[in-house]
């Protein structure tokens, strides 16, 4: 598993993952918008990888409810690179930071030896109100955006989990379980520091905020079966059994592999194939299982050969339609827990599944180990991105950092 897919020029590889703590909206990060939440993620990245800010070829940044204006360029500028370096921020609404990582890997595909951060930012907690422009010119608030056409039935989010808990035939006994395991897995991970390496602390006007603050010490089987339906009456879908809100951001750098010699960096995730695919839109959460589908069956490979998988938890129905779907057992992913205990920062929950993951390969140390990070979208869409943990050969040439 060794030969590179692409010549070195043009084989992307992530170099480096950082995230800020994931907090619950209108908690601990409230008072940061979003540019505030990314501007040190990008900073560390450059400080970590002793890369130049000049040398950075563009910032992609995937954000899903801010109030537009570009917050990549808003943040990079705010991190203190040059005006030289552009920004672009992109809307696959909860797909977005693992899209804008996927269309950073291609551009290195393409050639050129550029280098690039890309990852998400969300801050709920200060999204600006949103309004249509009714015909006498006064606003009318609404909550979310349309996704689809109404013919489709456009679901909120929670009646679309159902949805796919009917079509999967996935029990509340089963949601409730994996939620359980979601927030025992994310304790035990922050009590052995295994999130130390990966979150920077940001300072906000109320203290150093360093540590995911989900996961519920409190939570049990008999708590969570408590939950009544939150969506759909007589549901599976409870409260309990669903994520939370949550602010956070999540940057990668992404190089070629020549380039990441060149700067002697010791190990990274090649990427080795990402999809993007559509789906009926009532039962958006299949969207991750079908773009990992297609994605493997490219590269002729199944899902049991993949050593480490990151599945966002928006629901816990849809996570396990999806595993079911590409027969993997839900015990093989999420070591650490997911979405359910640490929160879901929309835009960038899919850079935070790839910052986990390196921070995991990392840890074991696994050479060649193959990652599956996957994500469904609204819309009725999901993104999957194939990894594989290398050494890199040390071609150092300090001079050109």
């Amino acid at each position: 598993m060794n030969a590179e897919v692409l010549p070195a020029d043009r084989q992307p590889v992530i170099i480096a993952a950082r995230r800020t703590a994931v907090c619950r909206a209108n908690g601990a990060l409230k008072d940061l918008r979003a540019h505030q939440l990314l501007a040190p993620v990008l900073g560390q990245l450059l400080s970590e990888c002793r890369l130049s800010p000049a040398a950075v070829s563009d910032v992609m940044i995937g954000n899903a409810v801010g109030g537009g204006g570009n917050v990549a360029r808003l943040a990079l500028l705010e991190a203190g690179l040059p005006v030289s370096v552009p920004g672009l921020t992109l809307d696959r609404q909860c797909g977005s930071g693992l899209d804008a990582i996927a269309l950073a890997s291609r551009l290195v595909a393409a050639g050129g030896n550029p280098v690039y951060l890309a990852g998400g930012v969300e801050s709920i907690s200060t999204a600006p109100l949103r309004a249509y422009r009714n015909d006498d010119g006064e606003p009318a608030f609404f909550a979310r955006a349309q996704f689809v056409p109404l013919s489709y039935g456009d679901p909120d989010m929670g009646v679309a989990a159902e949805n796919v808990a009917a079509h999967g035939s996935v029990s509340r006994e089963r949601q409730d379980a994996l939620a359980l395991q979601s927030h025992q897995r994310a304790l035990a991970a922050a009590a052995a520091g295994q999130f130390a390496g990966e979150i920077i602390p940001l300072e906000t006007p109320s203290g150093t905020v360093r540590a995911d603050d989900g996961p519920r010490p409190g939570l049990n089987a008999a708590v969570l079966a408590r939950f009544p339906a939150a969506f759909v009456p007589g549901g599976t879908v409870t409260a309990g059994n669903s994520c939370f809100d949550a602010d956070a951001a999540s940057a990668v750098v992404i190089t070629s592999l020549q380039r990441a010699r060149e700067l002697g960096v010791a190990d990274g995730f090649l990427v080795l194939a990402t999809d993007t695919a559509g789906v009926e839109p009532g039962l958006l959460g299949l969207g991750a299982a079908f773009a990992a589908e297609r994605l493997l069956a490219a590269q002729r490979m199944s899902a049991a050969s993949v050593d480490m998988v990151e599945f966002n938890e928006a629901f816990a129905s849809q996570t396990l339609a999806c595993l079911d779907r590409l027969g993997i057992d839900p015990d093989r992913v999420n070591r650490d827990g997911g979405a359910l205990a640490l929160g879901h920062a929309y835009g960038a929950s899919g850079a935070v599944l790839v910052t986990r993951l390196l921070a995991q390969a990392r840890s074991a140390g696994n050479d060649g180990a193959l990652a599956l990070a996957m994500i469904s979208s609204a819309g009725g869409m999901g993104t999957a991105a194939l990894l594989r943990y290398e050494a890199i050969t040390d071609r150092a040439a300090t001079s050109q950092r």
